[in-house]
């Protein structure tokens, strides 16, 4: 009997978070315009940035005679915008899950109570992994070229989806203390907006003007961003860059993972 108990206890999350997950895939398919926004949007920047202004950009930033390939250089940035921009839609649908009441429904249901916010988180995992592999194609249609090894690749990945948990548990946790689901979409647009435009991905760090070069070099994006072109492409990287990028994923995965569950067991929207 005592195995059976531990059996059903050690199952039972799994199988809750497992429903949840489902449940999220299912409203992102029926409510599709989030998800395809968070898809089509990183896409569009790549072929912008990378066909439309290369040339200018490639050219400004020391192109041609010097070798700086600008596709190379944007593409690990557009990378982080994919994250970024992904995190209005868990942000939203948690903040509609807590204001209309299936939330409380839910707390009257034998369930594993983290399960809800798992699934959401673990469903725009699986959207954002679906965008960054889109960026990658597109880019490497348009002429990027990495010459990461299988062990690079894999620690980008790793770091890339460590970004994704920790930048999902703090949009929700941000979605959590809104009172709509407009509010929520406007609370994360400093996530998704501010810090991918003032951070290294389009421009280097000594071409920005000084207020804002500072703030971009003190800001969680430009660790990343100088990492991952380090892991894809070989360019040279401060020593510490590497150890700031995993201590920013890991810092606000743990804050936003705690403030989020907080905030969802006090039943707070405001």
């Amino acid at each position: 009997m005592s195995t059976t108990t531990t059996t059903t206890t050690t199952i039972r999350p799994m199988a809750d978070i497992g429903t949840m997950l489902r449940r999220n895939l299912r409203h992102a398919q029926r409510y599709p315009g989030l998800s395809l926004g968070a898809l089509g949007m990183p896409v569009i920047m790549i072929l912008l940035f990378g066909l439309v202004f290369g040339d200018t950009f490639s050219a400004g930033l020391g192109g041609g005679a010097g070798g700086f390939d600008y596709i190379d250089f944007l593409t690990p940035g557009i990378l982080l915008m994919s994250i970024a921009s992904g995190t209005m839609s868990p942000a939203v649908a948690v903040c509609m899950d807590m204001s209309e009441g299936i939330v409380s429904r839910f707390r009257t249901m034998a369930i594993f109570r983290p399960a809800v916010l798992t699934g959401h988180v673990l469903g725009n995992v699986i959207v954002t992994i679906v965008s960054l592999a889109l960026v990658v194609g597109f880019a490497v249609l348009i002429g990027f070229r990495p010459n990461a090894s299988v062990g690079d690749w894999l620690l980008a990945a790793v770091l890339l989806i460590g970004l994704t948990i920790g930048l999902t548990w703090f949009a929700i946790a941000l979605g959590l203390t809104s009172k709509t689901p407009e509010g929520a979409s406007n609370v994360v647009l400093p996530i998704s907006l501010l810090l991918p435009f003032l951070s290294n991905t389009f421009i280097p760090l000594e071409a920005m003007p000084s207020g804002i070069r500072w703030f971009a070099e003190y800001q969680p994006f430009t660790p990343i961003i100088d990492s991952l072109r380090h892991l894809l492409l070989g360019t040279p990287m401060d020593s510490s860059s590497g150890w700031l990028a995993g201590g920013w994923c890991l810092a606000i995965a743990v804050i936003g993972y705690f403030w989020a569950q907080s905030s969802y067991n006090k039943g707070t929207v405001a």
